[in-house]
Order: structure tokens, then C-alpha cells, then sequence
């Protein structure tokens, strides 16, 4: 197919023909581009974490976020979930011990729910300790306030 080019008769550029624009605008593409890298951005965070668990205050200092390898989460009722898969009573210590191994173990990120009995905190823990994977790190909320 070709694009006919006003040649330089008696129309002339002022004619009753006009040509074809031959450039292609990007600016409204890139304005899309913009608005969803913004919205990726906002929503990106907020997806971390699958599991609602109301988390505790605390004035500790941030850690370096590294890439934790998996998280514990342990709902309002005591379900514990790794990463996004409950899982039964019972049956944690063989969970656990089918995750895979580095040389220390993964590091393991512990979310608990502000309303749980500490008992049952300190239970998942100690199966976390007797499945050799000591290196936890506890999540708790920002507060400004001390207790």
C-alpha cells in the first residue's frame, strides 16, 4: 500500500487533499505507561502479605529487608499459614520440615495476629527451633509512642 504525497502541482499544499500524517504520537502512551507504573507502585506493597493479621506495636528498629525467604503467619483463631497455605494442627513440624535448606536455613519471617495467646506464639517458635531454623524475625507495626 502507498501513501500519496501531495506533489507540487496546482493544489499544492493548500489544496482540497491533505496528506497523511506519517509520525505517530507517543505522548498519550507514555502517559498511560506513567499511570500504571504509579499504580503498580502504590498496590505492590500491599500485596505482600495474603493473611489478615493485626499486628502488634512496637518502637524497634527496622531490619535491613532482605529477601526473607518464607513467612509464618498465625491468624486471630491460630491457624498457621506458610506464606499463603494454612496449615492443619499438628501437621507444622512436617511442614516444616519440607521446606528447603541453605547452609543456616531460610530465614524465617513470623507474623502473629496482637490477639493471640502468647502460648501459642511460643509453641510455634519452639517447633521453629526444634526444626533448626533459628534465624526469625518478628513483624510488628511502627509506633511512635512508647508503651
Amino acid at each position: 500500500m502507498a501513501i500519496g504525497l501531495a506533489s507540487g502541482g496546482r493544489r499544492g499544499r493548500r489544496g482540497g487533499r491533505r496528506t497523511p500524517m506519517a509520525e505517530i504520537n507517543v505522548t498519550p502512551l507514555v502517559d498511560v505507561m506513567l499511570v500504571l507504573l504509579i499504580i503498580f507502585m502504590v498496590t505492590a506493597p500491599l500485596l505482600t502479605a495474603a493473611v489478615p493479621v493485626d499486628l502488634p506495636d512496637s518502637r524497634a528498629n527496622p531490619i535491613d529487608s532482605e529477601a526473607q525467604a518464607v513467612t509464618l503467619s498465625i491468624d486471630r483463631e491460630g491457624v498457621v499459614y506458610i506464606d499463603d497455605r494454612p496449615i492443619e494442627r499438628g501437621a507444622l513440624a512436617e511442614a516444616l520440615a519440607d521446606l528447603p535448606r541453605a547452609e543456616k536455613g531460610p530465614d524465617i519471617t513470623l507474623r502473629a495476629d496482637r490477639a493471640l495467646d502468647y502460648g501459642r506464639v511460643m509453641a510455634v517458635m519452639g517447633e521453629l527451633n526444634r526444626a533448626g531454623l533459628n534465624r526469625i524475625s518478628l513483624v510488628t507495626n511502627g509506633s511512635s509512642a512508647a508503651p
